[in-house]
């Protein structure tokens, strides 16, 4: 077995290589690469389950990076159990075929409780006084002291939200991406798995934010550029060959499609009001949406709407397709966890999660940086309201608050979803703006295209010969 570290260059595709990736262009001088037919939806959660196991989500289950729990009755988002994801993983057939085999999972989803050797991922710490501590989980757990005390805290707050991909007190803009390849070096001195995988987020941030056409995205790529050259590097003088691959582009867009108000003023989406505010009652609703990024899964608690629903849909400016059961087959996402009905927007749009219909009855979370109380992905969570004077005075004040022990809302997210200029989920029109790999080895690398689902093969290939 030939050692091997897969850098997973979060956003990266062909249309963004150019004078500001020189490490990444030597790199492909030096071998070859193909652009990945993307996942489907092409999210995070969804790319990586079909990297990592060789199956589409109907047969793995991962679906989006959430979903609707139907016995529960919740919409649940950004779960890390590696449980939820079905089949056999890459690691656990290479280490049946080698049994010395190791491998180390770094930051890639679906990271607790799996079977891979080595494991480190963001997980707050939750006391019961409503309290938050940003940290990382371990396994084995004794990585964790011993990591943080060579380099430092993971500096959490960079890796998602209005600190990240910008520089802050709270870190520099690559501040996440770096400790994360520190890690990757730091595991592989100590542990010396057989497979790393690495996960590398810097560009996704500023691509969402901004947009992939916004000029300041080149100092984004020169940033990640030189953190993959450190690795290449690194791994080159320990004789481990690299891979790099992303997940999916993101393009360029300009219109957010509110999908569940529209359910909401046919009446078949029910809010209910607490404390003056409102929240979506999804076990009332005759149908819902989970919005996640361009694709939306609908699902009907009330079967006999089907039509209506779909009609009603398929009418809102800025949707592309809407594909039932019989079309979900087509795709590989036919599975029990996916919607009745899902949603494809047009390129230049996406999905939002907003129900409420007038802003001052939004939920509290909604203002907040709260990914797995939203029935939704919320991208606006990059940004801070520039509606709010002095927002970062606010921002003091509100941990200020928190060190004295009061409770606290650090409510400075916005609300205003036209400020996102960048998207996925859909596939691509154009073919420069699907996901990469590039290798260093042409002979193990199909000319033209791979599917998300070949990547799995194209990973052992290079493990095993």
């Amino acid at each position: 077995m030939k050692r091997t570290a897969v850098l997973n260059v979060v956003g990266l595709t062909e249309s963004l290589l150019g004078p500001a990736t020189p490490r990444i262009n030597q790199f492909l001088g030096r071998g070859a690469k193909a652009n990945i037919v993307p996942a489907f939806p092409a999210v995070t959660c969804t790319a990586q389950s079909s990297y990592l196991t060789g199956t589409p989500p109907a047969q793995h289950g991962i679906v989006a990076n959430g979903w609707y729990n139907r016995e529960l009755a919740e919409v649940q988002f950004w779960k890390q159990s590696n449980h939820l994801v079905h089949g056999r993983k890459i690691w656990e057939e290479l280490r049946e075929l080698e049994p010395g085999f190791t491998c180390a999972k770094l930051f890639w989803w679906y990271n607790m409780y799996s079977t891979a050797d080595y494991s480190i991922t963001p997980r707050p710490i939750y006391p019961a006084d409503g309290r938050k501590f940003f940290d990382i989980y371990s396994w084995p757990y004794s990585i964790r002291p011993k990591i943080k005390k060579d380099l430092g805290e993971f500096p959490f707050a960079t890796f998602w939200g209005p600190a990240a991909g910008v520089k802050t007190p709270q870190g520099a803009r690559d501040a996440a991406s770096r400790w994360i390849a520190n890690s990757a070096k730091w595991i592989e001195t100590n542990h010396s798995p057989t497979l790393s995988l690495v996960y590398l987020p810097h560009l996704d941030y500023n691509l969402q934010r901004l947009g992939p056409r916004h000029p300041d995205i080149v100092q984004d790529l020169r940033e990640i550029d030189a953190i993959v050259g450190d690795l290449l590097d690194f791994f080159a003088q320990r004789s481990v060959q690299v891979i790099l691959l992303s997940e999916y582009g993101i393009t360029q867009v300009d219109a957010p499609v509110h999908i569940n108000r529209w359910l909401r003023e046919e009446r078949w989406l029910v809010v209910k009001e607490e404390l003056g505010l409102e929240l979506l009652d999804c076990g009332a609703s005759k149908a819902l949406a989970v919005a996640d990024h361009q694709i939306a899964h609908i699902y009907l608690n009330d079967r006999s709407i089907e039509k209506k629903v779909r009609a009603t849909i398929e009418s809102i400016t800025g949707v592309e397709k809407v594909l039932n059961r019989a079309e979900q087959a087509e795709l590989g996402i036919d599975h029990a966890r996916a919607g009745d009905l899902i949603a494809i927007a047009s390129e230049s749009a996406w999905f939002t999660y907003y129900y409420w219909l007038n802003d001052s009855l939004a939920p509290d979370f909604a203002r907040c940086i709260d990914i797995h109380r939203k029935p939704g992905y919320d991208p606006v969570e990059l940004f801070l309201d520039p509606k709010i004077p002095a927002v970062k005075l606010k921002i003091l004040r509100r941990l200020l608050q928190k060190k004295l022990g009061f409770r606290m809302l650090m409510d400075v997210i916005p609300l205003d979803a036209n400020l996102v200029k960048g998207s996925h989920g859909r596939r691509p029109d154009r073919a420069v703006d699907f996901p990469l790999v590039i290798s260093s080895r042409p002979e193990l690398l199909p000319n033209g295209q791979v599917s998300s689902t070949d990547v799995y093969h194209l990973l052992k290939r290079h493990v095993l010969y």
